[in-house]
């Protein structure tokens, strides 16, 4: 049917149909729109904080390879002061077997100065 058979009443209910698809269609695509945008900044957010829990696993691994080295060289130190404390004790008791050796001498020779005098 052409608009010429259409009485005026109708073609303007018809306009106005159109009209209210066309503002319906609007309003839909305006609603796409912002839903589209939330889910943007959203997947924006879920980025943002993929990131830095990828900068806090990264700190993390930081602060441990640092602890490691550390404990590494604390094993280190303790086990130069071990060794160091077997020397000293190796040496002391080097000494001491030299001091009684030296009173071994000594009582030997007040022994013989005794025997000498009676």
């Amino acid at each position: 049917m052409s608009d010429v058979h259409n009485p005026p009443e109708q073609r303007r209910q018809q306009a106005e149909d159109l009209r209210e698809k066309a503002e319906e269609f609007r309003r839909l695509a305006e609603e796409a729109r912002e839903l589209r945008d939330r889910h943007r900044e959203a997947l924006e957010t879920v980025r943002q904080d993929q990131e830095r829990l990828r900068q806090d696993g990264e700190k993390a691994r930081l602060a441990a390879e640092d602890a490691r080295a550390a404990a590494e060289e604390a094993r280190h130190a303790t086990i130069d002061s071990v060794h160091a404390t077997a020397e000293t004790l190796q040496a002391t008791l080097e000494q001491m077997k030299v001091v009684e050796e030296m009173r071994r001498t000594l009582r030997d020779i007040r022994d013989r100065h005794k025997l000498d005098r009676n």
